[in-house]
C-alpha cells in the first residue's frame, strides 16, 4: 500500500516539538477501507471528526513500523474526511525516542483500490492549537510535554480548511515493516471526582485509583483563560506533587469562553490525582483519563488466599498498565524500556496472561539498537549514549526465558547474531584481563545494579579498574544461557565451558572463607545479598550455597537487596531448599505487599520506601515489582 506514497511534512525546516495537520479525502460506496500509515514521531488519525487510530510505534528510522487500520466502521457514503495530527519530537534527550526526520507516510486503499496517499498534494499546515517549539520537558526520561489552545480551533476535521496549502516532499526511503504486536485501544474513560478544593480556582480530583491514559476535559469558563492540569500518584503534600526537581508533572490547555472540551491523543499522563489550577474559577463539567490498553487476557490464578489475591491483583493491574506501545518501567515518571524492568514484566506476563506476542516484539526492538561499542543503550527506542553494562547481561536471561516458553527457536535464531556480538564484547574484556571481566570505565558507562547502597553509582576513579562480583556472576548467567540458547539452535558452543572457568576464577578471587561469603570488591571488602545471590545462582559458590544462603536471607551486615532484584535472592534459596524457604518467600511477600494493598492505589511501588525514595520521586506503579505473580505460580 505504501509502495508508491511519499513521506511529507507541513514545511521544509521541520524543528523540535512541532505539530502538522495533514487533510485529505475519499469517497465511499462499499467494501473494505484500510490505512496504512507510519510517522515521525506521533501521530492521531481523525475520520470525519472521530479519533480512528493513534500512537506510532516506538521505533528506529533505520527500522521504521507502519500500522494498519480498519477505516471501515468509520466511512459514510460519499465524502470522507481524512485528518491526521502529526507530533514531531525533533529531541535527542530523552529515553524514549530515537531522533528522526519529521515526517508522515500513508495510503488509503478500498478493497484492492487506491484512495488516497502522501504526496506533495496533500493539503498541511503547521497546528495553531498545539503550542509549536515550547520544548518542556515532563522529565527527561519520557520527554516533552505539551500546551493546547481551544481558542483556536476550527473544523478543519471536518473539511473546512483555513491555512492549508501543498506539503512539502521528504526525501528519504526507510525500511518499513508491520507493526509487530497489537494496538493499544481506548476504554471508556475513567471520570475523576472533586475530592479538595484547594482553592476557588484550585480544584483536585481523584480518578480511584492509578490510571493511565489520555487526558480528557470538559469545561465551562465565563472568559478565555489558561488552566494548569497536574497529575500525580498521591496527596502526600495536600496538593499533587508537580515540581520535582527539574521534573515539572503538567500540561497546560487554553479554554475559550462557554464550554471547551478537548482530549489529547499523543501524551499518556499516569498517576491517580488530577490538579486544576486556572486563572479564574471555572465549571468542569468533567475531568479524568482515557485508559490506553494494550489487549490481554488473564490467565486463571493459582489457588491463593485472599490477602494473595489482594496482592496478586496490584501486581497483575501494574503490570497491565505498565504495556503500551512496549513495556514501560513506570507510567508516572520515565514510560521507558529497559532490559532489566522488562525481563522482570515479561516473566510475570507468561504466567499472568499467557501472551507472547508482546515479548517478542520488545525483544525484536531492543535487538535493534545499534551501538558502536556493541554493547545495549539504557533504553529503547533513543539516541543519546549510556549504558548500563549489567543490562545487556540481563537481556540474555529474557531471551533464554523467551525460549523457555514459546518455544520459538525462529526468532531467536533471527537475533543470534546480536546475542553473539554483545557476548563478544564481555569476553574480549574477559580475555584481556586475565580471569575475570573489569567494570566499563568512563561517563558513558553506569555501572548500576540496583538501587542499593555501593551497587548504584558510577565509579570512583581509584575503581575503575577494580573488578566486580555481580557483573562476572552476571556474565556467568549469559554464558549458561546463550548455551541453552544454541542448544536448541543445534550451534555447539563453547559458552558452558567458559561459564565454568569463570565460575572458578569467581570462587578464587572474591570468596571470603572467613566470612563465608563473596565480597563485591576485593579492595573495599563490602558485601550484598545480591552479590552471593547471583554467586549462587551461577553455580560460583558451589558446595558453599546452601551456607550463603541462609546468611542472605538473615542479611546481617550486608547490602540489602532491593524490590526489583529481590527475585534473585528468592531463586537462590529456592535453588538450595524449594521447601524450606517457600513459606519463607510468602511471608517475606506478604510483609512487603501488604502496604502498597492498603494504600488503595491498585499498584506497586518501585521500592518499599514508596513515594518519599529518589528524592520523593519514587513511583507507586512500577512494572518490576511485580514478580510475585511468578512465584504464586510457581510455587503453588
Amino acid at each position: 500500500m505504501l509502495k508508491n506514497a511519499q513521506w511529507i511534512w507541513c514545511n521544509r525546516a521541520p524543528a523540535a516539538d512541532e505539530y502538522g495537520e495533514f487533510y485529505d479525502c475519499f469517497d465511499y460506496e462499499k467494501g473494505t477501507v484500510t490505512l496504512a500509515i507510519s510517522a515521525d514521531s506521533n501521530y492521531a488519525v481523525y475520520l470525519n471528526g472521530a479519533l480512528v487510530a493513534f500512537g506510532q510505534y516506538a521505533d528506529f528510522p533505520y527500522d521504521k513500523v507502519y500500522d494498519t487500520v480498519d477505516l471501515t466502521p468509520y466511512c459514510k457514503v460519499g465524502k470522507n474526511h481524512l485528518a491526521m495530527v502529526v507530533w514531531y519530537y525533533g529531541i535527542d534527550t530523552t529515553q524514549v525516542y530515537y531522533k528522526g526526520n519529521a515526517g508522515l507516510l500513508y495510503a488509503v486503499q478500498n478493497d484492492k483500490i487506491l484512495l488516497c496517499q502522501s504526496g506533495a498534494d496533500t493539503l498541511s499546515r503547521m497546528s495553531p492549537t498545539y503550542q509549536n517549539h515550547r520544548c518542556k520537558l515532563i522529565t527527561s526520561q519520557m520527554g516533552l510535554g505539551f500546551a493546547y489552545d481551544c481558542t483556536a480551533e476550527d473544523s478543519w476535521k471536518n473539511g473546512e480548511l483555513t491555512g492549508f496549502s501543498k506539503s512539502a516532499v521528504i526525501e528519504q526511503r526507510l525500511p518499513l515493516r508491520p507493526r509487530p504486536c497489537k494496538r493499544p485501544a481506548l476504554e471508556k474513560m475513567a471520570v475523576a471526582t472533586l475530592v479538595k478544593e484547594v482553592a476557588p480556582n484550585d480544584l483536585i480530583f481523584d480518578l480511584g485509583s492509578n490510571t493511565v491514559g489520555f487526558l480528557s476535559l470538559e469545561i465551562k469558563s465565563k472568559k478565555p483563560q489558561n488552566l494548569v492540569i497536574s497529575y500525580g500518584e498521591h496527596l502526600n503534600d495536600g496538593v499533587v506533587r508537580r515540581i520535582i526537581g527539574r521534573r515539572d508533572f503538567s500540561a497546560e490547555v487554553r479554554v475559550k469562553e462557554g464550554l471547551s472540551k478537548y482530549v489529547n491523543s499523543f501524551r499518556r499522563l499516569g498517576g491517580k490525582y488530577l490538579e486544576i489550577v486556572s486563572e479564574e474559577p471555572v465549571e468542569v463539567v468533567s475531568v479524568g483519563l482515557l485508559p490506553t490498553v494494550y489487549p490481554l487476557q488473564s490467565r486463571p490464578r493459582p489457588t491463593l488466599t485472599p490477602a494473595e489475591r489482594e496482592i496478586y491483583d496490584i501486581c497483575e493491574r501494574t503490570l497491565r498498565l505498565c504495556m503500551h506501545e512496549h513495556y514501560e518501567d513506570c507510567p508516572w515518571r520515565e514510560q521507558a524500556l529497559y532490559c532489566m524492568d522488562s525481563r522482570n514484566q515479561m516473566l510475570c506476563g507468561y504466567h499472568a496472561f499467557g501472551e507472547y506476542e508482546f515479548p517478542r516484539a520488545n525483544l525484536e526492538l531492543i535487538a535493534a539498537d545499534d551501538r558502536p561499542d556493541g554493547l545495549l543503550s539504557i533504553c529503547y527506542p533513543m539516541t543519546g549514549d549510556l549504558v548500563i553494562p549489567s543490562f545487556s547481561l540481563h537481556f540474555f536471561t529474557q531471551c533464554a526465558e523467551y525460549l523457555l516458553y514459546t518455544g520459538d527457536r525462529d526468532f531467536l535464531r533471527r537475533i543470534y547474531p546480536k546475542l553473539q556480538s554483545i557476548l563478544n564484547v564481555f569476553l574480549t574484556r574477559l580475555e584481556e584481563s586475565g580471569g575475570v571481566v573489569p567494570p566499563f570505565a568512563g561517563k558513558t558507562y553506569w555501572n548500576f545494579y540496583e538501587w542499593s547502597h555501593a551497587l548504584s553509582g558510577a565509579l570512583k576513579d581509584e575503581d575503575a579498574d577494580e573488578p566486580d562480583v555481580l557483573l562476572n556472576a552476571l556474565l556467568s548467567l549469559a554464558l549458561q544461557h546463550m548455551a541453552e540458547i544454541g542448544a536448541a539452535l543445534g550451534d555447539p558452543t563453547p559458552y558452558a565451558a567458559r561459564a565454568t572457568a569463570l565460575n572458578q576464577e569467581i570462587k578464587v578471587r572474591f570468596f571470603d572463607p572467613v566470612r563465608g561469603l563473596f565480597v563485591d570488591r576485593v579492595k573495599n571488602r563490602t558485601y550484598s545479598v545480591l552479590g552471593n545471590a547471583l554467586c549462587v545462582l551461577c553455580g560460583a559458590a558451589g558446595e558453599d550455597a546452601p551456607e550463603i544462603c541462609q546468611k542472605i536471607w538473615q542479611g546481617d551486615g550486608l547490602t540489602p537487596i532491593s524490590l526489583s532484584m529481590r527475585c534473585f535472592l528468592y531463586d537462590a534459596c529456592l535453588s538450595v531448599d524449594e521447601d524450606g524457604y517457600t513459606p519463607r518467600i510468602f511471608a517475606d511477600i506478604e510483609g512487603i505487599y501488604r502496604p502498597m494493598v492498603e494504600a488503595g492505589i491498585g499498584t506497586v511501588w518501585e521500592t518499599e520506601q514508596g513515594e518519599q525514595d529518589f528524592g520523593r520521586a519514587g513511583s507507586l506503579c512500577h512494572g518490576w515489582s511485580a514478580m510475585p505473580i511468578y512465584y504464586y505460580h510457581m510455587l503453588k
